[in-house]
């Protein structure tokens, strides 16, 4: 009985080993398929233009509120830590960095993830569960170059603009509280940040990090509506398991990508 348990869960795990291979066997040719196929991108400029505003401006009004609250909370805690070392001056300095390096790209794709990602998601699923993708087969169209990449081009594109604006509303957020709030001199909170971060250092750094997680988003919620089951039940799961993956995916990447840029080695 035990030999017969142990050799199951052998079975179990070396199926799930094949199956998570296969997964990323097909949607590594999907993504190949509807960036680098033949024909561009379907519908030319005009498509893309409208999944920019969509995934892009829509995203706007979370992004540039979140990014307020953030910097806010940020300069206060910040003030309460650094108060009690004499270096309260220095608040504006640890918002920026902590906003540039880290925050910025981070909650910016958890929230791109959540909003326009499983939007991406519930789209795609809904045009394969109505027949809308076959279709265009039928009439010669290719969806991934009609549906699939403009909607991919515009992730890429968004995502690294909103993780900018965050990070530039949350400095500004940063200084309503330390400066007209807790009484910061505003020449330390500006000059102090500007002697600290750099454009190779910081800036760019955070930049590489929106684009990866842009890249690394993107791909899942179109590949999971692109790949789901055509029913309703199989379109719920399919966005469950986008804003999952996702984030996930964010955060290890995130570690990965801290280490190489600012670890040690």
């Amino acid at each position: 009985m035990r030999k017969t348990s142990l050799i199951e869960k052998v079975r179990l795990f070396g199926r799930s080993g094949i199956d998570l291979v296969e997964v990323l066997g097909r949607s590594t040719i999907f993504l190949f398929h509807a960036l680098l196929g033949r024909g561009g991108i379907g519908g030319g400029f005009g498509l893309l233009l409208k999944q920019l505003h969509s995934v892009g401006v829509m995203s706007l009004v979370i992004i540039v509120v979140s990014g307020i609250f953030i910097g806010m909370v940020l300069a206060l805690q910040g003030f309460n830590i650094l108060s009690s070392y004499g270096s309260e001056q220095a608040v504006g300095q640890m918002v920026a960095l902590t906003l540039l390096r880290e925050l910025g790209p981070v909650v910016t794709a958890l929230l791109f993830a959540g909003r326009a990602g499983s939007a991406l998601t519930a789209e795609i699923g809904n045009m394969k569960s109505t027949e809308q993708l076959s279709s265009l087969e039928m009439i010669g169209v290719d969806p991934l170059k009609y549906i699939v990449a403009p909607r991919l081009w515009a992730g890429f594109i968004s995502l690294p603009l909103l993780a900018m604006i965050f990070s530039v509303v949350g400095i500004w957020g940063g200084s309503w509280v330390a400066v007209d709030w807790l009484g910061v001199y505003d020449g330390s909170y500006w000059g102090n940040m500007q002697n600290s971060v750099t454009f190779s250092g910081d800036v760019l750094n955070g930049i590489i990090k929106s684009i990866v997680f842009a890249f690394v988003v993107t791909w899942i919620a179109v590949f999971q509506g692109y790949d789901c089951e055509p029913t309703s039940e199989g379109i719920s799961r399919a966005t469950t398991k986008t804003v999952v993956y996702a984030s996930l995916a964010v955060l290890g990447l995130d570690f990965i990508l801290t280490a190489l840029m600012f670890g040690d080695f």
